[in-house]
C-alpha cells in the first residue's frame, strides 16, 4: 500500500490542473524531444533510461526504454491539454503498453504548472502486470523548481521506482539544471543524507 504521505503528495501535485479547460490545439506544429537519464547506483548496477517522445497539438506519442523495469520498453498514445497565460499549465493523459522484465498495460499522466519563476512538473504512472497483478506499481517522478534566470533552475525532486532497490519507498532529494539553446543537462542527487546518495546524471534536447 502506498504511504499516506504520498498518497497526499500525489493528490497535492494533481488535483489543480485538470479543473482548467483546454484551449484549441495547434494541430499543424511538430515537437520532438530525446532524453537519457543515467542512474548512477551504490552497490548496484548503474541504469541508462532513455525517452523519445513526439507532439503535435493534441497528439503525444512517446517511447521509454528501463523506466518501469531494467530490459523494459513502453510505447505511449496521450492528449495534450493547456492553457494559461500568468499561470501556465499542460496536462497529458495517457496510456502506455509495457514489454520486457515487466509487461502489461498502464495508464498514466504528466502535467506542468508554471508561475512567475516557479515550475511544479510531474509524470506518473501505473502499470498492471499482465503476469502477475500483485506486482502492479505506481510510478512518479515529480519536480519544483525555481529559475533565477532563464537558463538555470534548481529544486527539490521525488521519485517513486522500482527500477533499482533502495530502501526508501518515496526518495527524495535537489537537482540543478543548465539549458543552453535545445540542450538541457541536469545533475540530481536522491537521497543526500544516506551514506551512499544515488546520483542522477541526464541530458535531454528538443526540436
Amino acid at each position: 500500500m502506498l504511504r499516506p504521505a504520498f498518497v497526499v503528495l500525489t493528490l497535492v501535485l494533481t488535483a489543480g490542473p485538470v479543473l482548467a479547460q483546454a484551449p484549441p490545439p495547434d494541430q499543424n506544429a511538430w515537437s520532438i524531444s530525446a532524453s537519457a537519464y543515467t542512474f548512477i547506483v551504490p552497490d548496484d548496477r548503474d541504469v541508462v533510461q532513455p525517452t523519445l517522445a513526439a507532439d503535435r497539438g493534441w497528439l503525444h506519442l512517446a517511447a521509454r526504454y528501463n523506466y518501469e523495469d531494467v530490459e523494459t520498453g513502453s510505447v505511449w498514445f496521450g492528449y495534450n491539454f493547456g492553457g494559461g497565460t500568468t499561470l501556465e499549465w499542460t496536462v497529458t493523459p495517457m496510456i502506455g503498453g509495457v514489454v520486457g522484465t515487466t509487461a502489461g498495460v498502464a495508464p498514466g499522466w504528466t502535467f506542468s504548472l508554471s508561475y512567475w519563476k516557479l515550475e511544479l512538473a510531474s509524470e506518473s504512472e501505473y502499470v498492471i502486470d499482465a503476469r502477475n497483478t500483485s506486482e502492479s506499481f505506481f510510478y512518479n517522478w515529480s519536480e519544483l523548481s525555481i529559475s533565477p534566470v532563464d537558463w538555470l533552475r534548481a529544486g527539490a525532486v521525488v521519485q517513486r521506482t522500482r527500477v533499482y532497490q533502495s530502501d526508501r519507498d518515496v526518495q527524495r532529494g535537489l537537482f540543478v539544471g543548465v539549458t543552453y539553446k535545445i540542450v538541457d543537462v541536469a545533475a540530481y542527487v536522491f537521497n543526500p543524507d544516506d551514506s551512499k546518495p544515488i546520483v542522477v546524471l541526464a541530458a535531454s534536447v528538443g526540436f
